[in-house]
C-alpha cells in the first residue's frame, strides 16, 4: 500500500511538472527539459553538463547526472580572496576554471542545480558577464527533480575532462554596479531612472531574520521582490511568463534595475527573470548584501518599507 501511494505521488508530481513545464515555449530558449538533455547527451559531442548544488557533497552522496562536472558554488563562482568572497571572479581565474571543466568556445553548456535554478543562474550570468556565446548555454528547468522524474542519477565519478581552450572577454561593465553607485544613485540622489531590488526572502529584507549576515535589514530605497517566488516550490520549474511579470509589475521596463541578494544567487535568478521579461538594463550589485552589510557604517533600513523615517524625507 505504501509503495502504491509513493508511486501515485510520483505520478502526480510528474503530471504537475508536465502541466507547468512549457516555459521554454514562452520565448525562454535558455530553458530545456530532461528529454532535450537526454537527446543532447546522445548526439552532441561538444556538450558539457555542469552541476552546482546548494550542498556540494550531494554530488557524491546523492548522485549526479551521468557525465556532469561538479561546480562548487562558492569556490568556483566567486572571488575567493576578495571581501566578500562572492564578488565576481576575475576573468583569468574564471577562464581557467572553465577550461578545467573541459569548456571550449564551441561547447554547448547545460547547467542544473537543486535550488529552483538560482545557483544555475549565477553561473549563467557569470558566463554572460565574460562574453561567452549565450546561444550555447542552457539551464535544465526543474533541475534534479526534472531529471529524476524519468532518469537515474549516478554516484560514479565523472572522468577529469580534457583541458578546454575557451577564451573569455573582459567583464561587461554594463552588467555590474558597485556599492558607491548604489549609494549615489539610490540613497543620495534618488535617481528617478533607477530601481533597487532586494531579491532575498521577506524576513531577511525586513531584518526579522539575520542569516548569512552581520546585520538585518536592507539598503535604503530597495524594494523587496523575492526571485524564488517566480518558480514552483514543489517542481522547481519556472512559473509562467504572466506570473513572473506580475512579480515585477511595479517596475517600468525602461528603468535601470540594480539587484542584490546575500551572496549572488537569488539576485542572478532575478536578473535572468527581468532580462527574459524584456528589461534592457539590469545590473548585479557586485558582492551583494555582503558588501553593504559588512561595511558597518553604511545606512541600513529595517522593516517593510523601502525607506524608514530617517531616510523618507
Amino acid at each position: 500500500m505504501a509503495l502504491r501511494l509513493k508511486r501515485m505521488g510520483a505520478a502526480l508530481l510528474l503530471l504537475s511538472m508536465f502541466l507547468l513545464s512549457p516555459a521554454w515555449a514562452e520565448g525562454r530558449d535558455f530553458l530545456v527539459d530532461a528529454d532535450w538533455l537526454a537527446a543532447e547527451k546522445q548526439s552532441n559531442k561538444d556538450l558539457v553538463i555542469l552541476e552546482v548544488r546548494y550542498h556540494p557533497h550531494r554530488y557524491n552522496t546523492v548522485g549526479h547526472i551521468e557525465g556532469a562536472v561538479q561546480v562548487k558554488r562558492f569556490k568556483d563562482l566567486g572571488d575567493n580572496l576578495g571581501s566578500p568572497i562572492m564578488r565576481f571572479p576575475a576573468k583569468n581565474v574564471f577562464e581557467k576554471t572553465l577550461r578545467s571543466w573541459g569548456i571550449n568556445n564551441s561547447s554547448t553548456v547545460v547547467i542544473y542545480d537543486d535550488s529552483s535554478t538560482a545557483l544555475a543562474s549565477r553561473l549563467y550570468g557569470t558566463l554572460e558577464l565574460f562574453g561567452y556565446d549565450m546561444s550555447k548555454v542552457k539551464i535544465l528547468d526543474g533541475g534534479t527533480i526534472g531529471w529524476t522524474g524519468f532518469n537515474e542519477l549516478t554516484k560514479e565519478s565523472t572522468p577529469t575532462p580534457k583541458e578546454g581552450n575557451v577564451t573569455l572577454k573582459d567583464a561587461n561593465p554594463k552588467m555590474l554596479v558597485e556599492w558607491m553607485a548604489v549609494y549615489d544613485d539610490v540613497v543620495s540622489r534618488r535617481a528617478p531612472n533607477v530601481v533597487l531590488v532586494d531579491a532575498r526572502p521577506a524576513d531577511m529584507y525586513t531584518g526579522k531574520v539575520i542569516k548569512h549576515a552581520v546585520q538585518g535589514g536592507h539598503i535604503p530605497g530597495a524594494i523587496n521582490i523575492v526571485s524564488i517566488d517566480g518558480t514552483d516550490g514543489q517542481t522547481q520549474l519556472w512559473k509562467s511568463a504572466e506570473d513572473i511579470a506580475a512579480l515585477y509589475k511595479d517596475i517600468p521596463n525602461d528603468k535601470t534595475v540594480y539587484i542584490y541578494c546575500h551572496d549572488g544567487f537569488r539576485m542572478s535568478l532575478g536578473w535572468l527573470q527581468l532580462k527574459n521579461l524584456g528589461y534592457k538594463d539590469v545590473r548585479f550589485l557586485n558582492g551583494g548584501w555582503g558588501v553593504w552589510d559588512r561595511a558597518m557604517t553604511l545606512p541600513v533600513v529595517q522593516g517593510d518599507n523601502a525607506y524608514d523615517e530617517e531616510y523618507a524625507l
